[in-house]
C-alpha cells in the first residue's frame, strides 16, 4: 500500500477528543517518558507461507460449504438460510464459498475499544497489539499453602484493582469463575460486571452464561452511566462466549448470545477452541483448518444479522499432548499454531484474538516463566491484535496465581519491548558519545543521552530482582514469586479506588443482587491487612 493510500486510510479512521497520539504524549511526559504501549504493531514473525495460507483458506471453505456446521438455532438459521446458506436432509448448515468470502471481504477491520475512563479508550485495528486478561479457571493458588482453593466474587474485585495497577495489562477480562455463586449464573454475572467496574478503569469483557443476562447488563451500566441508552453509545464492556463445541457444532446458548450481540451491532467477541488430537485433527495444518472453518462460521453469521457488527476473530486452536490427551497451553506447538493463527487473521486484515501465557506449570516456577514468554512472545511479533495473555493462569487454565499477574506483567513489558524494537536515528547511532568516551572518561554512564534514554528506551521490571548477588542474600534471598507476594499484599492492601459514585452504588445495590459487601471494598477489612 502506498504511502498516500495508507495516509488516507488512516485518515477516515474515527477520532476521539484530544487524540490518542496526545493522550499518549501526555501520559508520557507525566512519567518521564513512554518505553511501552499498548498499540505496537506486530507481524515480523510469520509461520507460514503464502501457498500455505491459500492451501488451508480454500481447505476451510471447502469444509464449510461440504460438511458444514451442525445444530444451527432457529434465531441463526432465520437469519442465514435467506441469505443464501443451505440446511442439508443431514440438519447440517453449510456456507457457500462465496458467501464467506463476502464476509471476510467486507466484514469491519476496526473498531474503538471504550473503556470506563475515556482517557483508556484504544483502537484495534491492523496488526497493533493489545494484551489482556482472560479466563476462567475455577481454582485460586494460594502462595503460602501452595494448595488450590475455590474462588469469591470478591476475588474478582481483588483481580480487577490488581489490574488496575498493571501498566502492561490493558485490558481486563474476566480472570476466573467465582464457584460461590456458580449455582446462580445471574448473581454471578451481575457481581462479575460490578467487580470490573469498581476496580478498574480499564476496558473490560465478560463472559455471558446466558442470553437472557445481556439486557440487565446493560441496564446496570447504563445506571453506572447516569443515562438510559448511555451504553450502547460508548460500549466499555465486550461480552463473549464459545459459540462453537468442535468438531463443527453450534452450542446453543452461546450461539445465541453471538446473534444478540450482532443485533445490537456490540463486539462480538468468540472463541472457538478446538485441541488438536482431541477435538480438531492431531496434524497441526488441520488443526488451523477446522478452527478457521468454524470461526469463519460465526463470522459470516454476524457479517450477515449487521455488516457493521465487528467481531473479534477468536480462532484459537489448542494443543493436546498426544501422549495422555491432556490440554497442553504451553508447549512450543500452541506458541507455533498461535502464530500462524495470527498470520492467516492478519492476512484477510480481519481483528484478531488468540491465547498465549497457558502455562502447564502448576505454579509460578520457571517452567511457568518459559512456558508463557514463548507463547507470548510469538502472539506478539506476529501481531495479534487481542492478545489473552492469561496473566497468572497455572495448572493449564485451572487456576489463578494472584502473584502470577504482577510476574507475568513483567513478562508482558519485557515482550512489548522486544516489540517495539530499535530506533536508528541520526542521534542513536551514537557518534559523538562514542568519541566523547574515547577521548574522555572512558564510559557512557553521566552522559546526556544516557540520562535522557534511560526512562524512554530502557524497560525496568516491577518485580524481577536486579540487584547484587551480596544484596539478594542479605534480604533473604527471595524468589522472584516471593517479591510479587510481598508486592500484590502493598497493592491490595492500599488500592481500594472509588470508581462507582455512592449514590450510584446505592441505586446499583438497589436494582441487582450485588454481594459484594461495601466493607470489603474498604481498608482494614483484614484480606490483604
Amino acid at each position: 500500500m502506498s504511502e498516500k493510500k495508507e495516509a488516507s486510510k488512516r485518515s477516515r479512521r474515527p477520532r476521539r477528543g484530544g487524540g490518542r497520539d496526545a493522550r499518549r504524549a501526555a501520559r508520557a511526559a507525566d512519567t518521564g517518558g513512554e518505553v511501552v504501549r499498548p498499540g505496537f504493531s506486530g507481524g515480523q514473525y510469520k509461520p507460514l507461507s503464502e501457498a500455505d495460507i491459500q492451501r488451508i483458506h480454500g481447505a476451510a471453505l471447502d469444509v464449510l460449504e461440504n460438511i458444514g456446521i451442525g445444530d444451527a438455532i432457529p434465531e441463526i438459521l432465520d437469519a442465514v438460510l435467506p441469505k443464501g446458506c443451505v440446511l442439508g436432509e443431514d440438519g447440517r448448515l453449510r456456507f457457500p464459498r462465496g458467501l464467506v468470502e463476502e464476509a471476510i471481504a467486507n466484514a469491519p477491520k476496526s473498531y474503538v475499544l471504550h473503556a470506563p475512563d475515556p482517557d483508556l479508550d484504544m483502537e484495534v485495528r491492523d496488526q497493533e497489539v493489545i494484551l489482556t486478561t482472560s479466563g476462567e479457571p475455577v481454582k485460586i493458588l494460594d502462595y503460602e499453602t501452595q494448595k488450590f482453593r475455590d474462588p469469591h466474587l470478591i476475588d474478582i474485585y481483588d483481580a480487577a484493582r490488581l489490574v488496575d495497577r498493571m501498566e502492561h495489562i490493558h485490558y481486563f477480562g474476566q480472570p476466573f469463575v467465582a464457584t460461590d455463586w456458580s449455582h446462580d449464573l445471574y448473581v454471578h454475572d451481575m457481581n462479575t460486571a460490578y467487580a470490573a467496574l469498581a476496580g478498574t478503569r480499564k476496558t473490560f469483557s465478560l463472559g455471558v452464561a446466558t442470553v437472557g443476562h445481556i439486557d440487565p447488563l446493560i441496564s446496570l451500566f447504563d445506571l453506572y452511566l447516569g443515562k438510559e441508552g448511555a451504553f450502547l453509545e460508548r460500549p466499555f464492556c465486550c461480552f463473549g462466549g464459545c459459540p462453537i463445541v468442535s468438531p463443527l457444532r453450534f452450542a446453543e446458548e452461546n450461539a445465541q448470545v453471538l446473534v444478540k450481540l450482532a443485533k445490537l451491532g456490540l463486539v462480538v467477541d468468540v472463541a472457538i477452541a478446538a485441541q488438536a488430537g482431541a477435538t480438531a485433527p492431531a496434524a497441526l495444518a488441520g488443526a488451523l483448518v477446522q478452527t478457521f472453518a468454524e470461526t469463519l462460521a460465526c463470522l459470516t453469521v454476524v457479517y450477515l444479522i449487521n455488516p457493521s457488527c465487528p467481531m473479534n476473530f477468536g480462532m484459537w486452536p489448542f494443543i493436546s499432548d498426544l501422549r495422555t490427551g491432556a490440554f497442553s497451553g504451553g508447549s512450543g506447538e500452541e506458541a507455533l499454531i498461535t502464530a500462524a493463527t495470527v498470520q492467516i487473521i492478519n492476512h484477510y486484515g480481519l481483528i484478531s484474538s488468540v491465547p498465549s501465557g497457558m502455562t502447564d506449570a502448576k505454579t509460578m516456577d520457571a517452567q511457568a516463566g518459559y512456558e508463557k514468554a514463548i507463547t507470548t512472545l510469538s502472539a506478539v511479533l506476529a501481531g495479534g491484535n487481542m492478545v489473552a495473555t492469561y496473566p497468572g493462569a497455572v495448572g493449564s487454565l485451572m487456576g489463578q496465581s494472584m502473584e502470577g499477574i504482577l510476574i507475568d506483567n513483567d513478562m508482558m513489558g519485557a515482550c512489548l519491548r522486544v516489540l517495539r524494537g530499535i530506533e536508528v536515528t541520526e542521534e542513536r547511532l551514537s557518534l559523538k558519545e562514542i568519541e566523547s568516551a574515547v577521548f574522555g572518561d572512558g564510559h557512557f554512564l553521566n552522559q546526556p543521552q544516557t540520562l535522557e534514554i534511560m526512562r524512554t528506551e530502557y524497560l525496568y521490571p516491577e518485580v524481577a530482582d536486579r540487584s547484587p548477588v551480596g544484596d539478594w542474600e542479605e534480604s533473604g534471598s527471595p524468589t522472584v514469586y516471593d517479591r510479587a507476594h510481598d508486592r500484590v499484599k502493598e497493592i491490595l492492601s492500599g488500592h481500594y479506588p472509588e470508581y462507582i459514585d455512592p449514590k450510584i452504588d446505592a441505586t446499583i445495590r438497589d436494582s441487582f443482587p450485588i454481594q459484594i459487601l461495601p466493607a470489603d471494598m474498604k481498608p482494614g477489612n483484614g484480606r490483604w491487612d
